[in-house]
């Protein structure tokens, strides 16, 4: 149990800490900011596909997050860390990163074993997160007890 909750400790720091410590990387700006000058999603999907057929990856998109006051579009994998940040308007490549942080998160909540294993429903995320949430629930109260009773027991006694 201290292990688990040593590794929450140690990931959640980084993942509060992810852009000064350089695990997330840098958002692109694109050259248009205005949605009427934007090339379409589909045409931005296409660019990806290509892009991580060139690198041998596995093409499934799991998400594309545009980003509309920077005017890019950030296409994240399904089954790898990879970032590609597309310019809306020219479709132009700008950025090809890898996701620490989504690894990070993945360690923080489990995930990693359910994706390790092929699980669907995340069994072992659901269980991990449970036991552990437990356990610190438990440590808070008995902390809590712990600082509080001998407080209590010498008021106690100086009533007597």
């Amino acid at each position: 149990m201290f292990g688990f909750m040593l590794l929450i400790g140690l990931t959640g720091v980084l993942l509060g800490w992810k852009r000064q410590t350089g695990i997330a990387p840098p958002t692109m700006n694109g050259s248009n900011p205005s949605p009427t000058a934007w090339i379409s999603i589909d045409s931005i999907q296409q660019i990806a596909l290509a892009q991580v057929a060139s690198l041998q990856l596995d093409p499934q998109i799991d998400r594309i997050d545009i980003r509309p006051d920077k005017g890019i579009a950030k296409v994240i994998f399904a089954h790898h860390y990879t970032e590609l940040q597309i310019d809306c308007s020219t479709g132009k490549l700008l950025s090809q990163e890898t996701r620490l942080h989504d690894f990070v998160e993945h360690l923080h909540d489990g995930t990693i074993l359910d994706r390790l294993f092929g699980n669907k429903n995340d069994p072992v995320k659901t269980t991990y997160t449970t036991i552990t949430s437990l356990a610190l629930i438990s440590l808070s109260f008995t902390g809590f007890w712990m600082w509080l009773n001998p407080r209590r027991m010498r008021k106690m006694k100086g009533k007597s």
